[in-house]
């Protein structure tokens, strides 16, 4: 890659290093300069920019992204579009990342430009948690050392270097010794967690037993439930397990079973006690294990509920950051707020389809009904955003002949809500989308149903490009300078959204955040073509086709 100082004159095709202004017009870093951009520059006295211009043996920073992580993806991840060089992995479901760490260190050491950060080994990850990113450095990556990445990712007999394990629906037995000294509320408390911390991991408490405290009684108990087909079976001594002799492990040995290991290099954890009797794991619980509060026993648990098989070494080498006692704030297992873990995930991104205006300026005619290519205008919108991988949900606002508007997208998973007063303007169908919106959603894509050239792959790249915690609040798609539609709000704007009166949108808010915009070049006129006029209708409809990209 060639970098460094370039005459605007000899510019065309390289990629910015700095953003730049021509007049009004700023070109920011990452651009690749086109002949129109080269003009403005020329036009607006610029001279020089600091650019980077890729060499044969170079691979644009997006495509290698995209290399690099359908290389180390496993099953049970999905990734988004690349941009600026960066590709995310996401959690597909619940369950825990299994990470081939040496691999992923070697990869990390093939060259400087390519990076791949992830979550540490065996994290429990939600849905659309993020588990991985992998950055590209500059603006490009060697071409051979992508291509090592990919030969060295191919290992079968290890499988693939990230992968998700998810939860199984696990039938689970619980086995809980008394004293005379017990509590039976005690007891009650004991398997309401345990029921609780299973069902969170997708497991079942099927069956809780009780017996005193003493080995002949509970190798009976023992015996009565391990012919019911459980997945696992958890043990809670009254008294904690001190000796490989005591009362819990001589019972699992009495029952057939086998004592695998006891104790655990985790804090609050230590008293964990693994067997088997037969195929089936057996668990005897350390104290803590009565509170809901996450331990040891949570890394136990959550392995063998995403079918990973647990070892004693696996268990031993569980002692850098099993420190758990001395977080200053130790969280319950899975207890997470959809927006106060400060955890990044794959943003929920809904769509609001404008499609209630009066189309004044057409006659008689409902434009959004206007055929085109097969169908109605308004289903080309509705259709682009319904295509768009991880989004959801797509609100259509209607209005104007209401009917037959919902009608014309009878069949499409949509929500569709009424704004009953679309004669006073653009702003109360926004404001009528973005109410009728989910809570959880942290962003929304606002398209207007006349703009039928707009394609899933637009979207799918606003949606790529949104980052709020790196100031990328507002996505704008626009073509050789000029903003077009739809545009992604983050969903601190909606308020202020909402509060807008008249025929008009948000417009005013991208120039009152301009800090917080980010532009992506579309490529092609889809993101100016809208149909307000008979004339432009009928040029539209004449074409053999609509042109997407």
């Amino acid at each position: 890659m060639i970098f460094g100082s370039l005459p605007v004159a000899e510019a065309a095709g390289a990629i910015l290093a700095h953003a730049v202004a021509a007049g009004d017009t700023v070109f920011r870093k990452g651009r690749r300069l086109s002949e129109a951009d080269i003009a403005a520059l020329k036009a607006a006295g610029v001279e020089e920019v600091q650019a980077a211009r890729l060499e044969r043996s170079d691979i644009h920073e997006d495509q290698a992204a995209e290399r690099v992580a359908a290389a180390v993806q496993g099953p049970g991840l999905s990734a988004s579009a690349a941009f600026t060089g960066r590709v995310n992995l996401y959690a597909e479901a619940a369950g825990v990342v299994v990470i081939d760490r040496e691999r992923i260190d070697r990869l990390n050491r093939l060259d400087e430009s390519i990076t791949i950060a992830t979550l540490p080994e065996w994290a429990e990850v939600a849905p659309k948690q993020m588990v991985a990113t992998i950055k590209i450095i500059p603006f490009a990556a060697p071409t051979d050392a992508v291509s090592l990445v990919e030969v060295m990712s191919v290992l079968p007999e290890r499988g693939p270097a990230l992968r998700l394990a998810r939860y199984r629906p696990l039938k689970v037995g619980l086995i809980q010794t008394k004293l005379p000294t017990t509590k039976p509320t005690v007891l009650d408390k004991t398997a309401q967690v345990t029921a609780e911390r299973l069902a969170r991991l997708g497991g079942t408490l099927a069956r809780e037993r009780r017996s005193d405290h003493r080995a002949p009684a509970l190798t009976s108990e023992i015996r009565m439930v391990q012919n019911l087909g459980l997945d696992l079976l958890l043990i809670a001594g009254a008294s904690a397990i001190t000796d490989r002799r005591d009362v819990l492990p001589a019972a699992i040995e009495a029952s057939g079973g086998i004592v695998e290991h006891f104790g655990m290099p985790v804090d609050p954890g230590n008293l964990i006690l693994m067997g088997r009797i037969g195929a089936m794991p057996v668990l005897g619980l350390p104290g803590c294990a009565r509170s809901p509060k996450l331990n040891g026993f949570d890394w136990v648990l959550q392995r063998i509920a995403a079918g990973l098989t647990v070892t004693r070494l696996d268990v031993m080498a569980m002692g850098v950051g099993g420190l758990l006692a001395e977080i200053p704030s130790r969280p319950l297992p899975r207890d997470r707020a959809a927006d106060g873990n400060g955890m990044p995930h794959a943003p929920n991104v809904g769509v609001v389809v404008l499609a209630a205006g009066q189309s004044r300026r057409m006659g008689e005619l409902n434009k959004l009904l206007a055929p085109v290519e097969g169908k109605p205008m308004v289903a080309h919108a509705v259709d682009a955003a319904l295509g768009t991988k991880g989004i959801g949900p797509v609100v259509v606002v209607t209005g104007h002949e209401r009917e037959q508007v919902e009608a014309a997208l009878t069949g499409r998973p949509v929500t569709f809500t009424a704004n009953p007063r679309y004669a006073e303007g653009l702003s109360t169908s926004l404001a009528a989308g973005l109410a009728a919106l989910p809570h959880e959603i942290d962003a929304a894509i606002v398209c207007l149903g006349d703009m039928p050239r707009i394609s899933a792959k637009l979207i799918e790249r606003l949606v790529a490009a949104y980052a709020p915690t790196e100031g990328r609040s507002i996505v704008v798609p626009t073509h050789q300078g000029k903003r077009g539609n739809p545009v992604l709000w983050d969903r601190r704007f909606f308020p202020s959204m909402a509060s807008v009166a008249g025929d008009v949108g948000a417009r005013h808010l991208i120039g009152e955040h301009a800090d917080e915009v980010v532009e992506i070049e579309a490529g092609d006129t889809a993101v100016l073509f809208d149909v307000d006029t008979p004339e432009t209708l009928s040029t539209l409809t004449a074409a053999a086709k609509v042109p997407t990209r």
